[in-house]
């Protein structure tokens, strides 16, 4: 009989288990403190629990990490790590410290299926979802290996964002117990402020994810209109932007934050101009959606065949929001060195979904547009 990894469960889940085997719930409680908040694998360990149930998870279960096959520390003290997922595949997650917060950046899947043209993940294509406990290993690990790491004993990551490799909706199964168990004061105990579901606009599953278990929202906007959008974010084609902006008003209603952060990748030449800012700005104004605006350096990979906008032009763009009542950050990267930023996330993955091929194509289109297009296109033109 294969043996039932724990880190599968929210603590609801492990009841039933616990139940299943003839314990009572309290039982489920103190196993998942162990697990979670003191970092225990072995069951001998588990001192209150009873000698008999001991002997009988030994028996059927397990809590079982991932390997990890590499780790990189930047010289700004971001650590990545590369875990193994099996058959050939492999996830990245990344640690941010910073003097008032500890961050790790989570994946959900082994690539990425949606295929942004700046995602690095992305061009690798996709191969499959992780699994529950494949996803909250990923914190399991960081947590108790930095608390070894930088001698602590209390709790060194106050922040999640599922940020990482994959597009976390589109694994919502696995996604939802992950987020309850990270949320659970028997385990992570972390604020729902405090974790992040970033998405590229899968918007039935945005408004489940309100209903079941809100936290804050990040969505990959990237563009101010439904041409460009489309040629950035190709999931835009099925959920364009007035239904995107509108299952963002529907989702502040649950959300623990008033607002919703809008990430924007910042490419030269291509939506980075002065009329994209005044068609965010009017984008925001007619959906009614309150939000903040991220905008991202982008980190260039030469799959790519984009460029990093200049800071000036970054810092022009800022202004023109943020003098339209717009909250507005410009993100620090961190970890490009070791390539560990916005973006770089590629791990190592099996494609099942030809993206490589695809994303070719697509260059192939686009540079055949511009070279039919005129020598000084207008801003709009630029757009389409």
């Amino acid at each position: 009989m294969t043996a039932t990894n724990l880190l599968d469960f929210d603590l609801e889940g492990l009841a039933a288990f616990c139940e299943g085997l003839g314990e009572k719930r309290f039982r489920a409680t103190q196993l998942f403190r162990w697990i979670h908040q003191r970092g225990a694998s072995d069951f001998e360990q588990m001192s209150d629990l009873a000698k008999s149930l001991r002997g009988k998870l030994a028996g059927c279960a397990t809590v079982t990490g991932l390997p990890v096959l590499t780790q990189q520390e930047s010289t700004d003290g971001t650590i990545k790590w590369l875990f193994n997922v099996g058959n050939g595949d492999a996830v990245e997650a990344v640690f941010i410290p910073e003097e008032d917060r500890g961050t790790l950046c989570v994946s959900s899947q082994a690539g990425c299926a949606v295929g942004c043209r700046f995602c690095s993940t992305g061009h690798q294509g996709f191969s499959r979802n992780l699994s529950t406990g494949e996803i909250v290993a990923q914190l399991w690990f960081a947590e108790h290996f930095l608390r070894r790491h930088l001698g602590r004993d209390e709790r060194v990551i106050s922040n999640v964002v599922m940020m990482g490799m994959g597009e976390p909706l589109q694994n919502y199964g696995a996604l939802v117990p992950a987020l309850r168990t990270m949320l659970d004061d028997n385990a992570y105990g972390l604020s729902r402020r405090r974790v992040t579901v970033s998405t590229s606009g899968v918007v039935p599953m945005m408004d489940r994810l309100g209903a079941d278990c809100p936290v804050a929202l990040a969505v990959s906007l990237h563009a101010p209109n439904d041409a460009l959008r489309d040629d950035l974010v190709p999931l835009n084609r099925k959920y364009p932007l007035a239904e995107l902006m509108s299952a963002c008003k529907r989702y502040l209603e649950p959300a623990p934050r008033d607002f919703i952060t809008f990430e924007y990748c910042m490419l030269d030449g291509v939506n980075d101009q002065p009329e994209h800012a005044r068609q965010l700005i009017e984008l925001v104004r007619t959906s009614g959606v309150s939000c903040k605006f991220n905008l991202i350096p982008f980190n260039p990979f030469p799959a790519s065949g984009l460029v990093r906008s200049p800071a000036p032009r970054v810092q022009a763009f800022a202004r023109l929001l943020a003098d339209a009542g717009i909250v507005t950050t410009v993100r620090k990267t961190r970890g490009d060195d070791i390539d560990a930023a916005c973006g770089q996330l590629a791990g190592d993955v099996k494609d099942r979904t030809r993206a490589a091929e695809r994303m070719a194509q697509r260059r192939t289109v686009m540079m055949r547009k511009v070279q039919t297009e005129p020598e000084h296109p207008t801003v709009g033109e630029a757009a389409r």
